[in-house]
């Protein structure tokens, strides 16, 4: 393997907004800063008050509030948020929540090419990407397009100190998920890997503070620095088997976003670690670890995750189907080949619950 670096980084046109309180402070700004008077604040129905108290703030520059937003974006649930948006009138959008609100606001930018403005409340990391994705029939379709990437990013450690621990683990997970893929992604870099090894870092060292305090405004506001960094790799690399394989899981059967990203990462990272080593060390120096994909399901443990796909309600009956399936996808960057019989093996395992074990080819 040669040691001459070549490699390509496109920086996103993204702002920032990183402060306690600025989801009510800053964000009026922001969307005064795109010119925008009339913004749709999207969310789902858990988290309309934080939206509601965002919408209060922009005052008469908001058009309204569409509460609808369910995981996984359903097409049915985007038509809708696309008729409401027109409905309104709005020349922009401001997406308050977790991925699904934010999922939601890509949508509508997709179809409708206003801006958007997100207001993250969990680590999901879709913010700091042009990723959108869809589910159809049972069928989670993604695409990349920089008309989703929002205009404005406001990080308030505050809105998500009402995130309960569970959620914050697995959603921090989550985000964990992305900067790994994006270590041994095809158009990886040197500066997407600093961020990544940094995310994971952060994240990992924030997630024990936030389940042993979670009104610690500091731990949080580590989690969501972390998450920040996770994002962006996601948002600049394309990813590999864990993410395709947890888009057939959501999205065919309908398992938990960010729980099933906690509970298939070991397992995803073991798979891809003999064709990784190099991504492998810097997970395993990040989380000042021997063994990455162990020091993964360890850490899921030890903070009270679900570690198993059964727990998350997937039939064992299943795993055939979902191993065929991701590995029947056109095909997609990953360093190991990916096989039916290999997901198959790696499915088992994560239905089971059991220690990671890095296998060759």
């Amino acid at each position: 393997m040669s040691d001459v670096l070549d490699f390509s980084y496109e920086a996103r046109p993204v702002r920032v907004v990183f402060r306690p309180g600025a989801a009510v402070s800053a964000t009026p700004g922001e969307v005064g800063r795109l010119g925008l008077r009339r913004v749709l604040v999207v969310c789902g129905e858990r988290g309309a008050d934080t939206a509601r108290a965002v919408a209060d703030a922009l005052g008469p520059a908001c058009a309204g509030v569409h509460d609808r937003a369910r995981m996984h974006v359903p097409v049915e649930v985007a038509d809708a948020a696309v008729r409401a948006a027109r409905a309104a009138g709005a020349d922009g959008c401001v997406a308050v929540g977790g991925g699904s609100s934010i999922g939601l606001g890509k949508a509508i930018a997709l179809r409708t090419g206003l801006p958007l403005v997100a207001v993250p409340s969990t680590y999901s990391g879709s913010e700091m990407t042009p990723v959108w994705g869809l589910t159809e029939h049972g069928v989670k379709r993604t695409g990349r397009d920089p008309k989703v990437l929002p205009r404005s990013v406001v990080y308030d450690p505050e809105l998500t100190l009402s995130l309960p621990v569970p959620l914050s683990v697995t959603s921090g997970v989550n985000a964990v998920a992305h900067a790994v893929e994006a270590l041994y992604a095809p158009d990886t870099s040197p500066l997407v890997a600093l961020m990544a090894e940094e995310g994971v870092r952060a994240m990992a060292r924030a997630l024990p503070a936030v389940a042993e305090e979670p009104a610690s405004l500091d731990a949080r506001g580590r989690a969501l620095y972390g998450a920040w960094l996770c994002g962006a790799c996601l948002g600049a690399t394309t990813m590999g088997l864990h993410h395709k394989l947890c888009h057939v899981l959501g999205g065919t059967f309908g398992l938990p976003h960010a729980e099933t990203h906690t509970v298939v990462l070991p397992y995803a990272l073991a798979y891809n670690a003999p064709a990784a080593p190099q991504a492998t060390d810097a997970v395993a120096r990040a989380l000042d670890a021997a063994d990455a994909p162990t020091a993964l399901w360890e850490l899921a443990g030890r903070l009270g995750a679900p570690r198993s796909l059964a727990e998350l309600g997937l039939a064992e009956t299943d795993l055939a189907t979902a191993a065929a399936q991701t590995a029947g996808q056109a095909a997609y960057a990953n360093p190991r080949p990916v096989t039916a019989d290999g997901v198959l093996a790696l499915l088992r395992a994560a239905y089971a619950g059991l220690p990671p074990k890095t296998t060759q080819p």
